[in-house]
């Protein structure tokens, strides 16, 4: 800083730099005022503004640089070469016209830097190059410090300075902006000077010089000439708006002076340009408040959102005129009914400069324009929109007037009813109309007679005239005090059907379209009387589907119910003259046929059956369980029919392979003892009366315990022992199942965390456990909860748990399987064997079924297959445990076929961990 400021006192002629200083200011002022100029200008003249501001803002700042230079004494300049000299010019004037156009054309931050970038730029090149013209017998070194800082000097400042100009029109502004401008375009200079440092040199070669004295009268002259040029046609530009302000002040005046309507102007992208004194009392505004704004201001906001101001100028200024009307809003949120015209207005080259807008308030004729329609409308509501058909007739019976609804609905064409039509005429020709043909006149006198009593005595109700299935009537008739009558004629079609609807409802099943339990027990009361009068029989077939729950729970309810609107198609179809099809529950069904013959229900039964065979997708895994009962073989009365049909389907669902069971005399005490079986399993767990006895395995090759299976026990207080292989299928049934297993999960897991051995333990699941969908997240919290390894958990699974939903258990077998849990095939050799089910799913072991060891000692194919099994584990890789060893002769029979495990009585029975910890070591040992 120390730097600049000796360089201007020590090296410069302080009334230079004065006159320096007072020629940029001039040319800083000039530049702001052209800015201005140009953007209130039109696009054309903008151009010329830009232009002429530009050049004699560039030749001020050029006449700045040299007059400053002029100053400059460091006592050896000799002159100044012509040629850079004038090319420093023509930079400065290329540049700054440049940053002018951009400045009075462009918009926004991006080109107010682009100017003042430019045009600092081109200044700091004029410099340079004008100290490259500088002849004189020194060499200049430069410090690229104040080199720069010089740059940035010219450049920085330029930007609020053009933001000024641009965006402000106060002299304060204007002023600031070019005391700015004037600050950089000197620190410019000065800082530039200061960067000099001259090493002594001689001047080599003669060129053509301009020496400083010839070079500052140049300058003068040349920057007054054109600072005077600039503002005489500032001075002009000025009267010349000033006279059109004054013009378009009369004219405005005029305009202002109109106050019954609203008369202002648009520019052409649709902004309020002006504002008289109608529209200010008409809408609100003042002039301050609303210039500027859109023309959208004053419509509804749905008007806005459907575009419906932008459309109206759109028309103006496609056809030259827009007409119309509508609401409109005041400043105070008011509407009124608005009368708009809106006219394009463009300038001698038919270029569109804006638009002329006149509004009227003409909401008093819009309310009595309203009143007239609302009156015409409640006239016509009285008539044309009635549900009812009705017939004006005077006391002559002459028809004064028919609504609409009359004509629609006998189908009446104009003109075949005009006023002055007799009533019976009316009569005969709308019933004509409706049935195509002509009425017999003796029931044209019947309802002729009916409405005569309705006019009598009007207490009667609706005489009802039924014409087709499509066409109900009430007609009535009421009689006025001029002697003449009202008919009216109600259709009363659809209430009709709604009743019947209602009656098919009440009596059918809404998915189906199935007669309901409530149909289906009036049926059958009626066939059994029937029957016992005529000695005939009654079969009752209770169907109940299988596995439908699982349609449910994997495809969702809707798929559900399609499959019961297939299964109701197809019961429906197969159906013949005295037989009937309910749906009696959810996915319950029920048949019945009146029958002389055993071979008429044995052919209703087949047909039934056939209608039930498994279909394609979703019902494809959908079977039935049938149970059939009689009367008067079966039962006497209904109910009791009924019941033991269901006991007879019952039977059939709980045995493996049968679909149709025929009820008989014992079902009832099996049917007791199971509910009471599946009652005393819902307490069972509470009253812990469950406990876990534990099998030991032993591995074939170590001859050490290398697991135990837990196996459930339930001791009930009164019934005793009760057999898995009874409740363990009740229980899945009631699905008890789920609760019971993760009981038997959960304590297993926890007596074999508690064994000071590592030994595994097996434990089985249900089918339906391993259709849970939360079945992994169960075993994985119960692993946490207990603190057993993963790896010591064994879960054993039968084949046809999978047949079922084979892709959704297998999806929860590999998630079990990935927490480090080993998985085993159960009974392997009874069900399907599927080998696909062997490839699907990596199993841990291959479990061979009791019933094979069982058989060994006196069936080859026994053996054989137990030798098949053994041979498929060792060439998949999968170790086998044969079940039920309690022989030596089979515990040989499994050593020589290289079984590798086994488990049975000979090993040990099912006991408690804890109760024989000598029997359990003596097995270990």
């Amino acid at each position: 800083m120390f730097d600049i400021l000796f360089c201007i006192r020590d090296d410069h002629d302080i009334r230079f730099v004065g006159l320096a200083a007072a020629i940029c200011l001039l040319s800083t002022i000039t530049a702001v005022l052209m800015i201005r100029q140009g953007r209130s200008a039109s696009a054309r003249a903008r151009l010329g503004w830009a232009v002429a501001g530009g050049f004699a803002t560039g030749f001020g700042i050029w006449s700045t640089h040299f007059v400053a230079m002029l100053g400059y004494d460091p006592g050896i300049i000799v002159g100044y070469e012509i040629a850079r000299t004038a090319g420093s010019l023509l930079v400065v004037l290329a540049t700054t016209i440049a940053a002018m156009l951009i400045a009075t054309r462009g918009q926004g931050a991006r080109a107010l830097a682009t100017a003042s970038v430019l045009a600092g730029s081109g200044f700091a090149v004029m410099h340079y190059v004008g100290m490259a013209a500088l002849e004189m017998p020194a060499l200049i070194r430069w410090n690229m410090g104040y080199l720069a800082l010089s740059v940035a000097l010219a450049i920085v400042p330029l930007y609020p300075a053009l933001a000024l100009a641009r965006r402000r029109t106060t002299l304060a502004s204007g002023l600031s902006a070019a005391l700015i401008m004037t600050g950089a375009i000197v620190g410019l200079h000065f800082s530039g000077m200061t960067a000099i440092d001259l090493v002594p040199s001689r001047i080599e070669g003669s060129r053509a010089l301009l020496s400083p004295t010839t070079m500052s009268i140049l300058i003068t002259l040349a920057s007054a000439c054109l600072l005077a040029l600039c503002l005489s046609g500032l001075v002009i530009a000025r009267r010349t708006r000033a006279a059109i302000r004054a013009s378009e002040m009369q004219f405005g005046a005029l305009i202002k002076g109109i106050s019954d309507c609203a008369i202002y102007m648009l520019d052409a992208e649709g902004r309020v340009a002006n504002w008289n004194a109608g529209a200010q009392r008409l809408k609100g505004y003042r002039p301050e408040e609303i210039v500027g704004k859109p023309l959208a201001s004053f419509y509804l906001p749905e008007e806005r959102a459907e575009g419906v101001p932008e459309r109206a100028l759109v028309t103006a200024r496609e056809t030259g005129k827009f007409s119309g009307e509508g609401w409109r809003v005041r400043k105070d949120g008011t509407r009124f009914w608005a009368q708009v015209t809106i006219e394009r207005f463009c300038d001698e080259s038919g270029k569109l400069l804006g638009f002329a807008k006149i509004t009227r308030d003409i909401t008093r004729l819009k309310e009595d324009q309203d009143h007239i329609a609302e009156a015409r409308r409640h006239r016509d509501a009285a008539l044309d929109h009635m549900h009812q058909g009705l017939c004006l007739f005077d006391a002559k019976g002459r028809l004064v007037l028919a609504n609409r609804r009359f004509a629609e609905m006998w189908g009446l064409g104009d003109g075949q009813c005009p006023p002055g039509t007799g009533a019976l005429d009316v009569l005969r020709t709308a019933l004509a109309a409706r049935t195509g043909e002509a009425t017999a006149e003796s029931q044209l006198a019947r309802i002729w007679a009916r409405l005569e009593d309705s006019l009598r005595d009007p207490s009667l109700p609706p005489f009802v005239l039924e014409l087709d299935e499509d066409l109900i009537v009430a007609m009535s008739s009421r009689s006025m005090a001029d002697g003449g009558w009202v008919t009216t004629i109600e259709d009363i079609t659809a209430r009709r059907r709604s009743e019947e609807q209602i009656v098919h409802m009440a009596l059918h099943d809404g998915l189906t379209g199935l007669p309901n339990r409530t149909s289906f027990n009036q049926w059958l009361d009626g066939e059994l009387a029937q029957a016992a009068v005529q000695r005939g029989q009654v079969a009752v077939i209770a169907i109940d589907l299988d596995r439908f729950k699982e349609i449910n729970d994997t495809h969702g309810h809707a798929a559900g119910d399609r499959v019961l609107q297939q299964i109701g198609t197809g019961l429906a179809e197969v159906l013949e003259r005295g037989e009937i099809a309910a749906r009696v529950g959810g996915d319950e069904f029920a048949v019945a046929k009146h029958y002389d013959e055993p071979a008429e229900l044995e052919g209703f039964v087949a047909r039934i059956s056939g209608a039930l065979s498994p279909g394609e997708g979703e019902a494809a895994s959908v079977g039935a369980s049938f149970g059939i009962a009689t009367y008067p073989g079966d039962a006497q009365g209904r109910e009791s029919l009924l019941n033991n049909a269901d006991l007879a389907m019952y039977r059939a669902k709980a045995s493996p392979g049968e679909t149709i069971c025929y009820y008989q005399a014992g079902m009832d005490e099996d049917a007791r003892h199971r509910r009471q079986i599946a009652n005393e399993l819902r307490h069972a767990l509470a009253r812990d009366e469950f406990r876990l006895l534990y099998q030991p395995q032993r591995s074939l090759r170590t001859h050490q315990i290398s697991g135990y299976e837990a196996l459930l026990r339930w001791k009930h207080p009164r019934l005793g022992h009760i057999s898995p292989m009874e409740f363990i299928p009740i229980a899945e049934q009631t699905g008890e199942i789920l609760r019971i297993g993760e009981w038997v999960l959960r304590a297993a897991c926890r007596e074999a965390a508690s064994w000071t051995s590592q030994d595994k333990v097996a434990v089985n699941l249900s089918p339906v456990q391993l259709l849970q969908p939360d079945l992994p997240e169960m075993v994985t919290s119960i692993l946490l909860e207990t603190g057993l390894a993963p790896r010591r958990l064994e879960l054993e699974i039968t084949e046809t748990a999978l047949i079922t939903e084979k892709a959704r258990a297998l999806h929860s077998l590999r998630r079990i399987k990935a927490l480090g849990v080993s998985v085993a095939m159960d009974d392997f050799g009874t069900g399907y064997s599927s080998l696909d089910t062997l490839h699907s799913f990596p199993f841990d072991k291959i479990k061979i079924d009791k019933s094979f060891l069982l058989q060994s000692g006196e069936s080859p194919q026994a053996q054989a297959i137990i030798r098949a099994v053994l041979a498929l584990g060792r060439s998949l890789g999968i170790p086998v445990l044969a079940e039920g060893v309690e022989t030596l002769d089979q515990l040989k029979l499994l050593v020589d076929e290289g079984c590798d495990e086994a488990q049975g009585y000979l090993f040990g029975r099912p006991s408690p961990m804890q109760a024989e910890p000598a029997e359990q070591a003596a097995l270990r040992a």
